[in-house]
């Protein structure tokens, strides 16, 4: 008989066991996320394993979201490309789903939001307005170079004469990924995590991520955090600089990524998740990527329309215009206190 358990700590080997085998595991259901959010922000947590004879059945990763501006939320998960279930079969799914649904109902949340790259079945409203945009490797870069458009490498080319250079490394680059990516965040209008949520995450993943920073003769102007597992490459968090627009950095931070990720012999770059159709997306489909549909699904209490808490929906555009024009030392005090809300 299968049943619901909440997993603590003295689980983790054999959620990250049943993760690593299992087909759909990913990066992101590995189980030490679930201290990272704890910690770093307070959040609560419940991450619930399907047993049955000590066995794992299924795992999903679950984080409760308690704000003013927003509400209750759960998610699953939030901060990231995407969670949920990982099951052995969908009735499994439906026993894990079953009890997110029971939190809800007894924590007074507002709804559960389930960021998966599968389709769940039952009749959980659905918004498909992202995707994760995918590029198939190689252990020669050179094949994939070979296979770009004529005019994308003569974009890679003219970016590499403007002085651009790239380095990798760890936890002593966070500094300058995170000075990047406030300024980055501040000018598109979003809050931004406080550092030590990128800190706590590159110690508990410390062979599995990696920051890349790419300087325009020798200053930094754009840097990304990605993660890796099981043969996928994460692309997590990237952010620029306004120079780095005028001098086309992302053509070589890209390929540079790009090259890393075949010679350590990865098979997949998942570049991360776009709107469908927008100029994201498109961006990323010159690297011969192909898009996956994310399909993100909610449980709503007492029959509320679908939560439209992201930067298309109109009644967020002033918030956005506002926060651009902060000044970036307000912006990155005040910042991680609204942003550990927003999933």
């Amino acid at each position: 008989m299968i049943q619901i358990v909440y997993c603590d700590d003295g689980h983790e080997q054999a959620w990250d066991e049943y993760v690593g085998r299992h087909e759909q595991g990913s990066f992101y259901h590995l189980f030490g996320w679930k201290r990272i959010n704890e910690s770093a922000f307070g959040h609560q947590t419940f991450y619930l394993a399907a047993m049955e004879d000590g066995q794992i059945k299924g795992v999903f990763p679950l984080v409760y979201l308690k704000t003013r501006l927003f509400g209750k939320i759960l998610c699953s998960l939030p901060f990231v490309n995407y969670g949920g279930p990982c099951a052995d079969d969908p009735s499994i799914d439906r026993l894990l789903i079953e009890e997110a649904r029971s939190i809800v109902q007894q924590h007074g949340i507002k709804y559960l939001e389930i960021r998966g790259i599968r389709k769940l079945g039952g009749d959980l409203p659905t918004s498909e307005h992202k995707v994760s945009v995918t590029i198939m490797l190689d252990p020669n870069p050179d094949a994939l170079w070979n296979a770009f458009k004529t005019g994308h490498r003569n974009n890679i080319r003219r970016a590499y004469k403007r002085g651009l250079t790239v380095r990798g490394g760890g936890v002593e680059l966070l500094d300058t990924f995170y000075d990047i990516l406030s300024v980055s965040w501040r000018n598109l209008g979003t809050p931004l995590y406080r550092k030590e949520y990128f800190a706590r995450l590159m110690k508990a993943f410390p062979s599995e991520t990696k920051i890349f920073v790419l300087d325009h003769h020798g200053v930094p102007v754009s840097a990304a955090l990605n993660g890796h597992f099981r043969g996928v490459v994460e692309g997590m968090w990237l952010g620029a600089l306004p120079k780095a627009r005028e001098v086309e950095s992302s053509y070589v931070l890209y390929w540079e990524m790009i090259k890393d990720a075949c010679e350590r012999g990865y098979q997949l770059y998942h570049l991360g998740r776009s709107t469908a159709d927008s100029g994201g997306e498109a961006f990323k489909k010159k690297w011969n990527a192909f898009p996956t549909q994310l399909y993100w699904q909610y449980v709503v209490r007492n029959g509320a329309p679908i939560p439209q808490l992201n930067v298309g929906n109109p009644k967020f555009q002033l918030a956005i215009n506002l926060w651009k024009m902060l000044p970036l030392s307000i912006a990155k005090a005040i910042g991680p206190l609204v942003a550990k809300g927003i999933p």
